[in-house]
């Protein structure tokens, strides 16, 4: 797998070479175009320039940051090399902190780290204390002059660099109608909605879940070009009104229930 960076983890004066691999890979997305409906030719993208009214060539092109309305100040490729940060070598491990403190939202894209030959004893010493204490390295660490905040932490058998959001990427829950503490939440609607948790808990096994929509996009696709007829689904139902939470917990709670009961038969006896 080929290293997408290369260089050094560090906290304290202890430095461990490592590389960084991309944990997760692109799926191969399908491509849409859009056409123009009535003779299904392809619409293609102009630049066009509004004071002019002409199209404008890709090299014709320059950056500009808009400071009041229709007011621009332009920044030249000099402009951000000089304000961009210099790429380093170095996951600088700032702090250590529970890894239960963390909200899983600041976690954005993993990166599995491998050691260098050299560093494979400080590397094992780094992910066991790691394991041990349930903490995670908080580092900052720049790729192609980006500064990006991440986090270090343990897996089984390797160390994993998970890049992070700051915390002024997130946008303010003060427009979001939330519900307020103050609402009073039946009893009985409350034990049943935790008996159906408890029902529909299960060891989490990443492989069961698939990802369908890419599947069902080539079926549909393909069944087109044979010319056949694409029934139209049904659409899902509506969310539960208030009124008929206490029914719906209770249908729930059957349903779950009655799959659990059903027997199960044995390979051998099915093979019979």
């Amino acid at each position: 797998m080929r290293a997408f960076w290369k260089g050094n983890i560090s906290f304290g004066l202890v430095s461990i070479p490592v590389s960084l691999h991309p944990a997760t890979k692109a799926e191969q997305q399908i491509a849409f175009h859009f056409l123009h409906e009535k003779d299904m030719g392809r619409i293609h993208n102009e630049r066009i320039c509004d004071k002019c009214g002409q199209a404008v060539a890709y090299q014709e092109l320059a950056r500009g940051y808009e400071y009041e309305k229709d007011e621009f100040v332009r920044l030249t490729k000099e402009d951000l090399e000089q304000a961009a940060i210099q790429a380093g070598k170095t996951i600088d491990i700032m702090d250590f902190v529970d890894e239960q403190e963390i909200d899983p939202m600041f976690f954005e894209k993993p990166y599995y780290l491998a050691p260098d030959p050299k560093g494979k004893k400080a590397y094992a010493l780094l992910r066991e204390v790691l394991k041990k204490t349930k903490k995670v390295g908080i580092a900052k660490v720049v790729f192609h002059t980006r500064e990006h905040l991440a986090g270090v932490r343990a897996g089984r058998e390797w160390l994993i660099l998970e890049v992070m959001h700051f915390v002024s990427e997130f946008k303010s829950l003060d427009e979001i109608p939330l519900p307020k503490d103050d609402i009073d939440i039946d009893k009985r609607e409350l034990k049943m909605a935790e008996q159906l948790v408890e029902q529909m808990t299960t060891p989490f096994e990443p492989e069961k879940y698939k990802n369908t929509y890419d599947e069902n996009l080539h079926r549909m696709i393909q069944e087109k070009l044979e010319g056949k007829v694409i029934p139209i689904r049904e659409r899902r139902a509506e969310a539960t009104n208030v009124i008929d939470i206490m029914s719906k917990l209770k249908e729930s709670l059957a349903k779950h229930q009655g799959n659990r009961e059903k027997p199960r038969v044995s390979r051998k006896r099915a093979a019979g």
